[in-house]
């Protein structure tokens, strides 16, 4: 049975988002094995899991003890002893190969997003990274530089350093919320979709599932918002739709 390190449950949501990882990511370089520790964010942490493991490999517990809304409760303990991989040029490592290809975007720019400027952070990926790549330069052409380390059949390496305080841009979203409305009445369903989409902010979504395509709430969204969104099938049915709804800059 696992220990904890304290009795008490870290709150970090009273930092800013890139001490939270460099405070996280120094407690688990010093968590024994068997121990956990405990902390309360404001989004899904996920991406720091990711990060986590690419650091200090497979050994990387993770339990949610609360999900949703401005409170994420998870419990991390450190399964096994391992070497972490210390840094010289670079401020960060995500190993891509270690998570869903669907969360790579979310990854890779909710982290980009917290680094300061004149940093860099290692991606590698098994397959190339075309989509990541078109996305850097769409949104921070001239403000980052790409460099391959390594681009061989299997293995791709690559540097992304920051070059000026761009922030996370409308890719680089943190989803806040999910939640599924099939249980509910239809004039409940949009109940929930419009104050879940009141209740997060620019650069956050959330992602919902429902019975058949919501195609008309969409419509609707699009003539009566007055905050501008972004919406995107992650399923589409025949049963089950997942929609993720993105409120975006201007």
């Amino acid at each position: 049975m696992s220990s904890t390190i304290s009795n008490e449950e870290l709150d970090v949501r009273v930092y800013v988002p890139i001490k939270r990882h460099e405070m996280l990511i120094q407690m688990f370089k010093e968590l024994p094995v068997a121990h956990s520790f405990t902390f309360i964010n404001d989004h899904d942490p996920i991406p720091l899991y990711y990060e986590f493991r690419s650091i200090y490999g497979d050994v990387v517990g993770w339990e949610y003890l609360n999900k949703g809304g401005r409170e994420w409760k998870v419990k991390v303990t450190r399964t096994e002893e391992s070497q972490g991989r210390e840094f010289t040029d670079i401020s960060t490592l995500l190993d891509l190969r270690k998570a869903d290809k669907k969360e790579w975007k979310q990854i890779v720019f909710h982290r980009y997003g917290m680094m300061e400027q004149g940093t860099t952070m290692e991606l590698i990926s098994n397959d190339e990274l075309s989509e990541i790549h078109g996305i850097f330069m769409q949104k921070f052409e001239g403000k980052h530089k790409w460099i391959y380390k390594k681009r061989e059949h299997g293995e791709y390496v690559v540097h992304v350093t920051k070059q000026d305080n761009s922030g996370l841009g409308d890719e680089g979203y943190s989803v806040v919320n999910t939640f599924d409305v099939r249980p509910y009445t239809p004039s409940d369903r949009h109940e929930i979709f419009y104050k879940a989409f009141a209740d997060i902010k620019t650069g956050e979504a959330f992602e919902f599932i429902n019975d058949h395509d919501p195609k008309p709430l969409y419509y609707q969204m699009e003539a009566e918002s007055k905050e501008p969104f972004r919406w995107e099938y992650i399923e589409k049915g025949p049963d089950v739709w997942k929609v993720r709804v993105i409120k975006t800059k201007e």
